[in-house]
């Protein structure tokens, strides 16, 4: 047996990833142990091809070289397409026809964070997959030495070539402006922008792992100050802004109202629905009851499943559904595409709606019914207790014959609208939601949750002015 070992920091080993602080409690010896192991996975499972990616952070080229040396110590044939969005690594995988596949990104946490986002064949590779990937790291169960290769190719014109392959536009032109963010999505976005039909306005548009504009987060209202400001003096038809690894979407419209994940999809889900009737549409249950309802007018089977990429793609895999999304804005298109959450296939497929439209994007989301609700709140929980809270809160619903989802967490039905409560996978957070027809009835809702946490010991979280209508 080799005489490899190596033990992570607990806290990197994630639900859906590996994530730390580099140089704290992530680094190149990790990365190395990362490739290493996961390299055996592989090649156990009988696999002999890994794809590798990285995005535009600081550490990201050290700790993709690291990773690639772990990997080609398994004999690995190692498939480096460099610099870009996590979605075309996610291609390359299947273009290459990879064994395995790593993405090196932070996603969208502070530029000093990096992390590993892996796939195993086709499925996403999390939960217990990471955990073990950790215990045979200290255990040294690794398969012996063997000298792999490594080559690096550019896939991005490839890549390209077969998002834009599902524009399907009408005669309207558009004017659009982007935000890649200063990401790794950005090359691809200018690329996309110099071939697609109409007017393109790209901002923020150089990789830069410091972040300099703003924070590479659409879900974060602050972050979509300036595209906002940009679509407004553009006279633009919309605004498209990418994380900082490009596998999530925020959208604004021509009056520059932010477009949530949940309103994205019902424009997406109505159009999937005239070729595909009767289909499944996922998302996760922090998404708007609007959603489900809108889904199910336009003849969709709407399936309210647990928050997380990954446990959403197994979902998709399972019930053979077109298209899915969370309010994240992670969105997965099966439909012509690969199942995988992908910022700039997203965007295309929506231009390609709006181009088809004869009302503006202001006026379909005008169109919606109305509700009013909180945003997503997050607030501290020990993580010994986190489940424990969701789970006591639950027996008491029960107790009290309360109407209720229990698919993830706890989702509370009542005349007023809806309340939901569930522990987060990756961090000591309990987040709640709630959304009302009413202000009144929000109120009532917010009460509801207050209740409930202070029986369980905790305070209310702070509501206070954090009433947005979507």
């Amino acid at each position: 047996m080799t005489s490899f070992n190596h033990r992570f920091d607990p806290t990197s080993l994630r639900e859906y990833d590996i994530r730390g602080v580099v140089g704290k409690t992530l680094s190149g010896e990790d990365a190395f142990a990362i490739g290493r192991v996961f390299g055996s996975i592989v090649k156990r499972a009988g696999g002999t091809k890994v794809a590798v990616g990285y995005d535009g952070r600081l550490s990201s080229p050290m700790l993709e070289e690291r990773l690639v040396a772990g990997l080609v110590a398994c004999g690995m044939e190692v498939i480096r397409i460099g610099c870009g969005p996590t979605p075309m690594l996610y291609f390359a995988s299947y273009h290459f026809a990879a064994d395995g596949a790593v993405m090196v990104t932070g996603s969208h946490n502070p530029p000093d964070y990096n992390g590993f986002k892996s796939m195993i064949g086709k499925k996403p590779f999390f939960g217990a997959d990471i955990q073990k990937l950790g215990q045979m790291a200290a255990a040294g169960d690794v398969v012996e030495e063997a000298q792999g290769s490594s080559r690096s190719v550019d896939i991005s014109e490839e890549y390209v070539a077969r998002v834009l392959k599902d524009y399907d536009g009408g005669d309207r032109k558009l004017k659009v402006v982007w935000d890649p963010g200063n990401g790794s999505g950005a090359e691809i976005t200018k690329m996309l922008a110099a071939r697609l039909p109409g007017t393109h306005v790209v901002i923020n548009g150089e990789i830069d792992g410091n972040f300099p504009a703003h924070h590479p987060d659409p879900t974060v209202a602050k972050n979509l100050e300036q595209i906002i400001a940009e679509v407004a003096r553009q006279g633009a038809d919309l605004g498209i802004a990418f994380d900082g690894d490009a596998d999530r979407i925020g959208v604004v419209d021509n009056e520059g109202h932010i477009l949530f994940g949940d309103q994205l999809l019902v424009v997406l889900a109505r159009d999937v629905l005239k070729s595909r009737p009767g289909g499944t549409i996922i998302a996760d249950v922090k998404a708007s009851q609007v959603l489900f309802d809108e889904v199910a007018k336009a003849g969709g089977q709407p399936l309210m499943w647990k928050t997380g990429h990954s446990l959403i793609k197994s979902k998709m895999a399972e019930t053979g559904a077109p298209l899915a999304g969370e309010m994240s804005g992670h969105i997965f298109f099966a439909d012509k595409w690969y199942g995988f959450d992908d910022a700039p296939y997203s965007a295309v497929r929506l231009l390609g709606i709006v181009a088809r439209m004869s009302e503006t994007l202001s006026q379909v989301r005008d169109a919606m019914p109305k509700v009013i609700n909180t945003p997503e709140l997050r607030f501290d929980c020990a993580e010994d207790r986190k489940f424990v809270v969701v789970q006591e809160v639950k027996d008491r619903l029960a107790a009290d014959g309360a109407k209720v989802q229990d698919v993830d967490g706890v989702r509370v039905l009542t005349d007023d609208g809806w309340w939901l409560l569930r522990a987060s996978n990756t961090q000591a957070v309990l987040v709640a939601r709630a959304e009302a027809k009413s202000a009144e009835g929000l109120e009532r809702l917010k009460a509801g949750i207050a209740k409930q946490l202070e029986a369980s010991g905790l305070a209310a979280p702070d509501f206070s002015g954090e009433n947005a209508g979507h």
